[in-house]
Order: structure tokens, then C-alpha cells, then sequence
């Protein structure tokens, strides 16, 4: 049916129209390579530890692929045709990670909106940090708690307190200890490179819930293969497994593979199985893609992953080094690192291979990069905070300190180049007004 003339294009259009006249509209980027035609250096993905083009990796994965009994398909939910392959890839995660039980999701997306669109119950309540994925918003929407939603500032220990406080107030369930509260964070946050302050949050939940009814999820994602012993995360780093309800870890980033895994106990694994829509109405990973991951953690236990995050750290750390007495003559409003990483003394401990560079003209500087024959993205509202405009570098373990170098010399280049042709324009215009006043 040709809808091209309907009212329903016609909105759609309006639409997309607004986006485009705010600079914000979405669109697949190309498959793009250096205006040389070779490969773009990548500062955009996230493959952290670069697996995604390990040799290493690729015939650990083709050796398994052609020894296992099963490759294609999945034959449909998991509930319907539980495979042999993703039952012991379970029972392996279970045990890699420590946890009581572990459940396999189709990706961290799919993960997060199954665990908070069912496990906070009637009554209950959800705290999240305000920078929390959007995936578990979309879960939060879906839950018994929707109504009884509460965010505090990013990272900040005195907000999360002022919540939890108003709760007690407010709430009598949750004062008894008839209610829970759920406290959603992630270690790692995507857009700015920042780590959740997971021991003091744990330890103002015990002191704050006498009665263990303040629970801490973890979203893992862009922290899994590169913190903690063999990569297990920032949870493992800090020995906090006990006192975590669930942790989520995704195959997608770091390791180079598909899927997610909810660590949780056994209890909630069950209720999972039974209300988690996400995962009961889809088809279940392939057997192939069991079988790639399965090959990723092989390279997390055998030391590959660690060797190559500890390169990576020290690249991430080498870059801002590099780059920060640099911006020194810079206005911070056209190019400075977030206030984090902006001094001595303020450099994230442990690294972080996520480093925005703040910038109020993002796409000009990702275009002036490319044209260097760098990839770096810009990422602005809504994905971000308005006035949070920035372009995202993601560092990986196959990146060199050339490259890192020669990123901070594009983007300081830039920003002297956008300078110089601002004063040029003041310059122009107060020649302009000089000449009208003489007219007169």
C-alpha cells in the first residue's frame, strides 16, 4: 500500500523535518573508509580490547564451530527448546562470575527490560541514576513500580542519600521492610566514562534498609572483559558479588560476540523464566552465537583479555596525559575534557577507555577528524543532556600511541583553526561597522 500521500506520512515527515531543523535527527553512518580508501582508525565502537579482528579469537571460534554438534538456529525460545549448548554455557557463566544462576538474554537491551519490567513488584520502588541506560527506562514503564520511579544526580552519593530518605518518609512499606527498593547504576557509564561508586552505595543501602529490603542492580555492559579478575567487572573488582542482587553483562562490547547474561540467584532466575516478556516471546540465541561467546570467555580464563585490557588502560591513560596540558589555551566551551579528567588530580582511577571531549560544535570536529582519517562520533540531545554536546572517543587495546597522539593533535588543530576564523569574522565585522560609521 502506498502511503506516501497519507496523513499519517505527512506526520511522520513533520517529524523527522523537526529533527533535522534541530541538528538532531538520526541516520545509519556509512560504511565509511578514509578519503585514501583505507580503514578509518576506530575511535567509535565498542570493541575495547579489539577481539573483534583477533586472529586469536576468530580460530578459537572456527574450531569450535566446526566440532559442535549443533551451529544454526536455536529452534525458538527457550522455553520451547532449551539447547544443549546454552545450558552449559549458563552453568559456565554461573561459575566464571561466582554467581548462584545465571540467565541468557538475547542482548543487554532485552536483558534490562525483562529484570525491571517484572521483578520490582506492587508497592515496590525504583531509584536510578539519572545517566541510566535507556533500556531500563523502558522497563521501569513496564513494571508494577512504574508509578513509584525516582532518579538521583549522577554519581552523587548526597542526592541518592536525599532520595532514599524521602522513601523512608513517604513510604511505610518500605520502613518495615514489607516493600523493596530497587537502586539501578551502571560501573561503567557509556557516554561519559564515569564509574559508579558501587562500595558506597552498597554500604548506604545495608545502613539505610535494616531490613535487606534495598536491593543494587548493576548493568555491566561496558565494563565486562576489562575490570576485575579475568574481566568478571567492577562488582568482582570490588568484592562486592555478595551484596549485589543482579549484575548484568553483555558479549556484545569487549568481547566481540552476542548476548547477555542476568547473575542473580536461583529465586529470581525462576521468576525471570516465567515473567520476563523479553525473553519468553523471542527466539533464543543461535547455537553460532553460544558457541562465539563461549570462545570469548576461553579468552578471558586463559589471561589473552587482561594482557590486552592493561594495554588499553595505559593507552587511556597515555591519551589524556597527552592531550590535557594541550587544552590549556582553549576556550572550555569549544574544546576541554569533562571535569573529571580535567586536572591532575582528577583523573579516574582505574582509566577508563570512554573519554568524551566536550564540545559545543560536535559534528564539526567529528568531520574535521574524519577527514583525518579518524572515526569519532558526535553525540548530542537526546542521547545526552542538553548543553552535554560532546564527540565520544572509545579507545581499544589495537589502537596506538600514534594514533592517540595524533587524535588529540586533530582535535587541538580544530579547535586553534575554529578560533583563528572566529577572530577573523570579529575582525571583518568591526571593519564593517567602522566603515558605516565613516559614512555618516
Amino acid at each position: 500500500m502506498n502511503q506516501s500521500n497519507s496523513s499519517l506520512a505527512a506526520k511522520i515527515r513533520a517529524a523527522l523535518a523537526s529533527r533535522d531543523e534541530r541538528w538532531i535527527r538520526r541516520r545509519l553512518p556509512d560504511p565509511i573508509t578514509s578519503s585514501s580508501g583505507s580503514p578509518l582508525i576506530d575511535f567509535n565502537s565498542n570493541d575495547y580490547l579489539s577481539l573483534s579482528t583477533s586472529p586469536v579469537l576468530r580460530n578459537q571460534f572456527l574450531r569450535k564451530l566446526s566440532a559442535a554438534p549443533d551451529v544454526l538456529g536455536s529452534g525458538g525460545s527457550r522455553l520451547l527448546v532449551n539447547g544443549r549448548a546454552h545450558s552449559a554455557f549458563e552453568a559456565r557463566l554461573s561459575g566464571f562470575f561466582g554467581s548462584e544462576a545465571a540467565l541468557l538474554f538475547n542482548s543487554g537491551f532485552d536483558a534490562n527490560v525483562g529484570f525491571f519490567s517484572c521483578i520490582p513488584q506492587s508497592g515496590d520502588a525504583i531509584v536510578y541514576d539519572e545517566y541510566i541506560h535507556a533500556s531500563v527506562h523502558d522497563g521501569i514503564r513496564a513494571s508494577r513500580a512504574r508509578d513509584a520511579q525516582y532518579s538521583f544526580s549522577h554519581n552523587s552519593m548526597a542526592s541518592l542519600r536525599q532520595v532514599l530518605a524521602k522513601l523512608l518518609d513517604e513510604r511505610r512499606g518500605v520502613r518495615s521492610g514489607e516493600d523493596s527498593v530497587f537502586v539501578a547504576v551502571e560501573s561503567l557509564y557509556s557516554m561519559d566514562g564515569t564509574f559508579a561508586p558501587l562500595s558506597e552505595i552498597t554500604d548506604m543501602l545495608e545502613k539505610t534498609f535494616p531490613h535487606r529490603n534495598g536491593y543494587l542492580v548493576v548493568d555491566e555492559a561496558h565494563a565486562t572483559g576489562i575490570y576485575g579478575p579475568q574481566g568478571r567487572g567492577r562488582v568482582a573488582q570490588l568484592g562486592l558479588e555478595s551484596k549485589v542482587l543482579a549484575r548484568l553483562h553483555t558479549f556484545g562490547k569487549a568481547l566481540a560476540a552476542t548476548g547477555a547474561v542476568v547473575l542473580t540467584s536461583t529465586l529470581i532466575r525462576d521468576y525471570l523464566l516465567n515473567y520476563a516478556r523479553s525473553l519468553i516471546y523471542t527466539t533464543s540465541l543461535s547455537y553460532s552465537n553460544i558457541v562465539a561467546a563461549d570462545c570469548s570467555f576461553d579468552l578471558l580464563t586463559d589471561g589473552t583479555a587482561e594482557e590486552l585490557a592493561n594495554d588499553l588502560l595505559s593507552l587511556s591513560s597515555h591519551f589524556i596525559s597527552y592531550l590535557r596540558p594541550r587544552l590549556t589555551h582553549i576556550p572550555p566551551g569549544l574544546l576541554s575534557l569533562p571535569v573529571h579528567l580535567s586536572n591532575a588530580d582528577g583523573v579516574a582511577v582505574p582509566p577508563s577507555p570512554i573519554i568524551p571531549l566536550m564540545t559545543s560544535h560536535p559534528r564539526p570536529l567529528s568531520a574535521y577528524l574524519l577527514a583525518l582519517g579518524m572515526n569519532a562520533r558526535p553525540i548530542t540531545w537526546p542521547t545526552v543532556p542538553k548543553g552535554k554536546d560532546r564527540v565520544r572517543v572509545c579507545l581499544h587495546a589495537g589502537n596506538t600511541i600514534a594514533d592517540v597522539e595524533k587524535l588529540a593533535q586533530g582535535a587541538i588543530r580544530w579547535a586553534e583553526e575554529t578560533m583563528a576564523a572566529a577572530r577573523k569574522r570579529e575582525e571583518r565585522e568591526v571593519e564593517g561597522r567602522g566603515f558605516e560609521q565613516s559614512k555618516l
